[in-house]
């Protein structure tokens, strides 16, 4: 071993460990950094466990500290992160008197927990944000499209007709549901473990809810083991991220099959349409891919979280704080792009209403109401109605007929010759149980396909987006609250 390599840091373990997560601190936990340590003093002085003099003189260094900025703190001979970087900053302007005791009842484990769920909040309440605007924008649209029939599948196969807009508040609902568990996660972050210290708590008589309450916390974490040792916060971060990402891929996947022209539903707008090199004809949807490989991308960050949480010790690891950032920060970041980015695709989005009208009876979609009909009309068991329409179809298909080629004469002939059954149903019947724009309008119980009960279940939509703007209002200003009475604090001590 040489000399050089007999003293932290190793230069290898500096440069590979030490250094990135270094430059990852001072992104994202400067600014938390300051704001904890601030409201530590504030509590430190108001508990009298230092005096106001040693407080304002913490604040004021602190002060500094944020004037040098981030950029011109360094690692160095003792100094393995931002917090002793700063630490070092602060003993330097204040003097040890004052400035070494701003650690007292605190450890480095109870604040990075801190810092964590701090950085953490700001990201989430914009990937919120996010969805709520897409939401709002899939909800615009989902109106829009009421009218506009199209083939509904099931098993990739053309099943029943229904409406542009029924099928948008289907995803709706689920997004409705992604964004209860970013709400949930999100929760799950906003408690304090700012006095659990080490492991075990502190002798000192500090006041855990005075912290938490400057730093915008909703409440602490009661129990000490829990605070340095939860991942479930993270977690509940992934988790959320995690079916959001199936949720949207699921919609992806459809909507690249609308945009073949074998399906021709969807026009994508040319500003995001790429040409071919060779090629003059193609209009190459690539911002649908984009979405899609985004998607794994944040779904592989999101599930990285997770493994990295699995089979570690219940507390203080590394694996759940310096090492856990990057893929814990970047899904939320990667979350954020797709959200926008698909609010712009929809905002733009061009549907062939006319294409997806014909097409909503192709594949004879309608012929389960030709089966309810006969149950209606003619007193058969469905087991039985479903046999005549089946041997229709059949015989359509052997004759290449289309469905509007179809007769009531020729359903009579089917179920006399091939199931043995004498029906009569009136010609008019006949084409009203085939007719798509009859189909959906009988579907109007609620949450059908009919408009009028698509729109209700869009009205209901727009409710909750309502209630979920006013949380996500009320969040925010709990934590420009919270930051105004931190600062108020510090302005009392700084002045006295």
């Amino acid at each position: 071993m040489s000399r050089n390599d007999s003293v932290f840091p190793h230069p290898l373990y500096g440069k590979t460990v030490l250094q990135p997560y270094y430059e990852d601190a001072k992104v994202h936990f400067f600014a938390p950094m300051l704001a904890a340590n601030r409201a530590h003093a504030v509590m430190l002085c108001r508990c009298d466990i230092i005096s106001e003099a040693n407080a304002a003189a913490l604040l004021d260094a602190l002060q500094g500290v944020e004037e040098l900025g981030a950029d011109n703190l360094t690692l160095g001979a003792g100094v393995e992160d931002l917090f002793f970087a700063i630490e070092n900053q602060l003993i330097e302007s204040a003097g040890v008197s004052h400035g070494g005791n701003l650690q007292l009842a605190r450890s480095r484990n109870d604040l990075g927990y801190a810092l964590t769920r701090l950085a953490l909040r700001p990201l989430l309440l914009a990937a919120i944000d996010d969805l709520l605007k897409l939401r709002l924008v899939l909800l615009e649209f989902a109106r829009s499209h009421l009218q506009t029939l199209m083939p509904g599948y099931t098993h990739t196969q053309p099943a029943q007709p229904t409406t542009m807009a029924h099928y948008v508040a289907g995803v709706l609902a689920g997004l409705g549901r992604d964004f209860a568990r970013l709400r949930f996660a999100y929760k799950t972050n906003n408690l304090s473990p700012l006095g659990a210290a080490a492991l075990t708590g502190t002798a000192f008589p500090i006041d855990r809810h005075l912290s938490a309450r400057l730093l915008g916390f909703d409440e602490i974490q009661l129990s000490t083991y829990d605070s340095i040792g939860a991942s479930d916060n993270l977690t509940d971060v992934a988790g959320a991220l995690s079916t959001l990402g199936v949720n949207l891929s699921r919609f992806t996947h459809d909507m690249l099959f609308w945009a073949t022209q074998e399906s021709g539903a969807i026009r994508i707008h040319d500003s995001f349409i790429q040409i071919s090199s060779i090629m003059p004809q193609k209009r190459n949807p690539v911002v649908l891919e984009h979405l899609r490989a985004r998607i794994s991308r944040m779904l592989a960050q999101a599930q990285g979280v997770i493994i990295q949480c699995h089979n570690i010790p219940f507390g203080d690891t590394q694996d759940i704080e310096d090492e856990i950032i990057p893929p814990l920060l970047g899904s939320l970041e990667t979350a954020r792009e797709i959200l926008q980015l698909y609010a712009a695709v929809i905002e733009t989005l061009e549907v062939q209403v006319e294409h997806l009208r014909a097409r909503a009876i192709t594949g004879f979609t309608t012929v389960t109401e030709l089966a309810d009909t006969l149950v209606r009309e003619c007193d058969l068991p469905f087991r039985q109605a479903h046999s005549v329409v089946s041997a229709l179809v059949s015989y359509a298909q052997k004759a290449n007929l289309q469905p509007n080629e179809l007769t009531a004469d020729m359903l009579r002939r089917v179920a006399s010759d091939q199931v043995g059954i004498e029906i009569t149903l009136s010609d008019e019947a006949f084409r009203h149980a085939l007719d798509p724009r009859a189909f959906i309008e009988s579907r109007s119980l609620p949450g059908g396909a009919a408009p009028s009960a698509t729109a209700k279940v869009l009205q209901f939509q727009d409710e909750c987006l309502a209630e979920d703007r006013r949380w996500l209002a009320l969040a925010r200003a709990s934590l420009a609250a919270a930051e105004g009475e931190l600062q108020a604090a510090v302005n009392d001590l700084r002045i006295k």
